[in-house]
């Protein structure tokens, strides 16, 4: 199968981005229910949080939203400057950063599965850190994949194509099927990560680790055959 969607990368990409965007989706849930209402992937969340909560709204958490934003930032700039360089496209360094992302998780979920409960103020602020900075390389690095409407943290312009290229708009065709997934799969994310809450803080970072971890994979392997089909052509 790997081999069949090797031949038409864009597919092999569109389906690892979508997958992506699942886990962000549980990664989020893990954060806003599990760590203080902080989101470590959506960050357009911790912008509106941030400001209810410097304006004074009763209950909403300050120093949590901005550990994410700036970790985040800081996970974007690293892919910014590692990616640059080169095409846009899978490479080597796509497995690279991904690889990155998938054993920050893993540590994290190693940890909070050992852990067993939420950790204390302190340790919380660390969980949330490494998140928001796996997540950070994780969206720029899915930035220079380059899938058009699937960015894997957020679905917000997404969802604003979807309504203004739809008929009801005037529009006469859009690609609704990945606008609509990537929609989909991170709310079915978000509802398998509270659900996974139940079980305790580290299953959902759990789940998100092994996605990560074969979308690296996955990603690495199909780049490889395309590269060589592409070389036996010529």
């Amino acid at each position: 199968m790997i081999r069949r969607l090797s031949s038409n990368p864009e597919n092999l990409h569109l389906g690892l981005m979508l997958a992506l965007t699942f886990s962000t989706g549980v990664v989020d849930a893990v954060g806003y229910l599990g760590l203080d209402r902080v989101f470590t992937g959506n960050m357009t969340g911790n912008v509106v949080i941030l400001g209810m909560a410097l304006a004074g709204a009763d209950g909403l958490p300050i120093i949590g939203p901005v550990i994410a934003l700036l970790s985040f930032m800081l996970g974007a700039v690293i892919a910014g400057r590692i990616l640059r360089p080169i095409k846009a496209g899978w490479t080597h360094r796509s497995t690279s950063l991904l690889t990155t992302v998938a054993v920050i998780m893993v540590g994290l979920a190693i940890t909070l599965l050992i852990y067993g409960g939420t950790p204390p103020k302190p340790q919380e602020y660390i969980v949330t850190l490494f998140l928001a900075i796996a997540m950070g390389i994780q969206a720029g690095t899915a930035r220079h994949i380059g899938v058009k409407d699937v960015t894997t943290v957020v679905v917000t312009s997404t969802i604003t194509g979807f309504a203004a290229d739809s008929r009801l708009a005037g529009g006469k065709g859009q690609p609704w099927f990945r606008r609509a997934a990537a929609i989909f799969l991170i709310a079915l994310g978000a509802g398998v990560g509270a659900l996974l809450l139940r079980l305790g803080l580290g299953w959902g970072v759990s789940l998100s680790a092994l996605i990560t971890v074969a979308v690296a994979i996955l990603g690495h392997v199909g780049a490889r055959q395309h590269a060589t089909a592409g070389s036996d052509a010529n």
